[in-house]
């Protein structure tokens, strides 16, 4: 059977456009690219079976013919309905990676590729959201028979992870990439704040600049979020349940308010928080005419969409990615990419530069937990700290820059409680 009959695919067609896609990011992504060599010379995953759980598109699929080329029989499967681009996909399959995903695909045909994807029986996964873990966990739990662990991109699939071990019920180990310092810093920071106002403004063609633009939560994605809609010229308000990240959003120069009043203000939102229904109801009926909603977590799930079309008398696609909600008052609410990752729904993602770092830390996490995984046993672990370290030097070498390293005497004046 080929490639092409074992996958399932939109147009096998646009293979064309789809390598260019992957050659783009590719070229700018060095930290990968030497790991890529690195593992074309030690084979680490040679005879191994590798699923991986992304938002398919160019970035990706470098990470996934990097892990192929440490002798991986990589499968692939798309992280969310609307961020798979059936180019790269095309591409892949060329490549000699399975594929199961296509763009928009209904709610029964996404869980279907998902499972598709499971069910070459990996040894590893690479996840995010945790939509495989949750799958190998209840109704695929025979497809996890050879699984020795794997890595998890998102801070919302952190969160599913985490509540699996709370109950003791977690099968096997994963590494919390979201977690590492390279990621949260770097990714969550920049990349989202970036990518997220790519999104918007390609999707809307409004100005930001004079806008009050309203981050609800500020973890790291919200302070990249916050910090960018600043810099593009916005007002700034930021909502949170933390108070220690409020008085942070505070010092920032952020105003912060609960978000029943910021909803008054707001003339864009985005939700960062991994948590439901943080735009509701009782948001919808003080919002002004022309507000603008967009998510940037992981699940459609931050704008209770269900709530939004019962309070509205009619919905209408105004543009591509926009849906318009009229309020019985006459006022319209606008929603972009049905309330789905903005930067992926209605973008490319993070800049290839930004997810050269993170996907580094994906493809060394994964050979971690697959050299450690007996050790590690049925838990959820963060990056060790050298492999962190290894690829912000990595990272810094591709820019040509250098550091300083601390003299025999400094190390011994800091490891001294005497000589101060």
């Amino acid at each position: 059977m080929s490639q092409l009959e074992r996958s399932i695919i939109a147009d096998p067609s646009l293979a064309p456009e789809g390598h260019l896609k992957i050659d783009w990011a590719s070229a700018h992504m060095p930290v990968l690219n030497k790991i890529k060599e690195q593992f074309q010379k030690e084979q680490p995953f040679k005879g191994l079976k590798v699923t991986i759980c992304l938002h398919l598109e160019a970035k990706t699929a470098y990470l996934a013919k990097v892990v192929q080329a440490g002798g991986a029989d990589v499968t692939i499967t798309g992280s969310n309905p609307l961020s798979t681009q059936d180019d790269v996909c095309a591409a892949l399959v060329e490549d000699g990676i399975t594929v199961f995903a296509k763009y928009n695909p209904t709610p029964e045909e996404f869980k279907a590729l998902n499972i598709k994807a499971l069910e070459s029986k990996p040894d590893l996964i690479i996840d995010d959201g945790g939509d495989l873990v949750t799958l190998l966990h209840t109704e695929c739990r025979e497809l996890g028979v050879n699984l020795r662990g794997g890595a998890e991109e998102t801070t919302t699939g952190i969160i599913r992870l985490k509540a699996l071990q709370k109950e003791g019920s977690l099968s096997f180990p994963m590494v919390a990439v979201n977690d590492a310092y390279c990621k949260y810093l770097f990714d969550n920071r920049y990349g989202t704040g970036q990518s997220v106002f790519d999104g918007i403004n390609r999707t809307t063609n409004l100005v930001v600049a004079g806008k009050t633009v309203v981050v609800v939560g500020y973890g790291w994605c919200g302070k990249g979020v916050a910090m960018r809609a600043k810099g593009l010229g916005a007002t700034v308000i930021v909502t949170e349940i933390d108070a220690i990240k409020a008085v942070e959003a505070y010092m920032d120069g952020f105003a912060v308010m609960p978000m029943q009043e910021a909803a008054k203000h707001g003339d864009m939102f985005v939700t960062v928080t991994g948590n439901r229904d943080v735009i509701r109801g009782e948001h919808y009926k003080v919002m002004k005419d022309g507000a603008i909603l967009s998510n940037a977590g992981h699940f459609d799930v931050e704008v209770n969409k269900v709530e939004l079309e019962a309070l509205s008398t009619s919905k209408r696609t105004v543009r591509r990615n926009i849906e318009e909600f009229k309020m019985e008052d006459g006022r319209n609410i606008y929603l972009l990419a049905e309330g789905r990752l903005v930067n992926l729904a209605a973008g490319d993602g993070h800049p290839a530069e930004i997810m050269d770092t993170t996907f580094a830390l994906q493809a060394l996490s994964l050979k971690y937990v697959n050299d450690q995984f007996q050790s590690i046993g049925s838990q959820v672990v963060n990056v060790p700290y050298d492999l962190d370290e290894q690829v912000a030097r990595l990272k810094l070498e591709s820019l040509g820059l250098g550091i300083d390293k601390l003299s025999p005497e400094q190390i011994a004046y800091l490891d001294s409680w005497t000589d101060h």
